[in-house]
């Protein structure tokens, strides 16, 4: 059975993430990046790989990943005995990619309420500095939801927001490298982003959400939301409950619909949760 220190729970507390915790065995790693290569090939000309989002509603590869016990038993003493999976999504940074992922919350660009969920990383490949591993500005999940302003349109950014980081101090910000087969754990109002992989290898992960039963998605904003109970009961069924997936790998043709890419009405709600 994987379990928290209390250590690192309180390490969690204070700072908004915990990582380095290992999940996947070397043996397990490459049954993995073997089922990855299924899943990417099922990308169509053109196609990225930010595409393969929610793809666990259609491949139960990717369904297992995100349900996996010891993925959960880390997760469960920082949400509580009841807890969904909500939603998966691959993010792969190639070799010599210049494209960065900015300072944002993930709490901005859902349409949840109350702010109380969090999000694993599974590194698929070694990650660290060299190739663009997470960051993080430790602390500052306990500043609330904070201003985001739409970038210049250079094309170098994952996302189209950035979060104001004024008020904090940036010499304290914390890489997170981490093995293959290893998680992190963050809070859906850490600040956190990443910078690009000038270098010759892959920065392959997969990052899973999950939300306590008490936490009610905002249907208008978007409407394919579904949930999984990933531990407990859901004494409050506030969302609509998902279908396992019939098939090891399949994936989904669907549009995505966080706040901001509802556009700005509902962006300019998120002031007001």
């Amino acid at each position: 059975m994987a379990e928290l220190t209390q250590d690192q729970i309180d390490h969690y507390r204070t700072n908004g993430y915990v990582y380095g915790l290992p999940v996947f065995s070397s043996d397990e790693l490459r049954e993995l990046n073997d089922g990855l290569n299924q899943v990417l090939a099922l990308l169509e000309p053109g196609e990225s790989t930010k595409e393969i989002r929610e793809w666990h509603e259609e491949s139960r590869f990717l369904f297992d990943i995100c349900m996996n016990e010891r993925i959960l038993d880390y997760v469960e003493p920082l949400l509580g005995p009841n807890f969904v999976m909500w939603a998966s999504n691959f993010f792969i940074k190639e070799p010599r990619s210049l494209q960065s992922v900015t300072w944002h919350q993930d709490a901005y660009y859902w349409p949840l309420e109350p702010t109380a969920s969090c999000t694993v990383w599974l590194a698929f490949d070694d990650v660290d500095t060299a190739n663009g591993a997470m960051r993080v500005i430790p602390g500052s999940h306990r500043s609330g939801i904070l201003k985001h302003s739409r970038l210049g349109g250079t094309g170098s950014s994952v996302l189209d927001l950035e979060c104001d980081t004024s008020a904090f101090d940036l010499d304290t910000v914390t890489d997170l490298p981490m093995r293959a087969g290893q998680i992190s754990v963050h809070s859906d109002q850490l600040i956190h982003g990443s910078p690009g992989n000038p270098s010759d290898r892959r920065r392959a992960g997969l990052t899973i959400r999950y939300s306590p039963t008490n936490v009610k998605c905002d249907l208008s904003v978007n409407p394919h939301f579904r949930s999984y109970l990933a531990r407990g009961v859901d004494e409050f069924g506030y969302n609509p409950a998902g279908e396992l997936p019939k098939q090891q790998f399949g994936r989904l043709h669907r549009e995505h619909r966080s706040i901001e890419e509802a556009g700005t009405e509902a962006e300019s709600r998120v002031w007001k949760m």
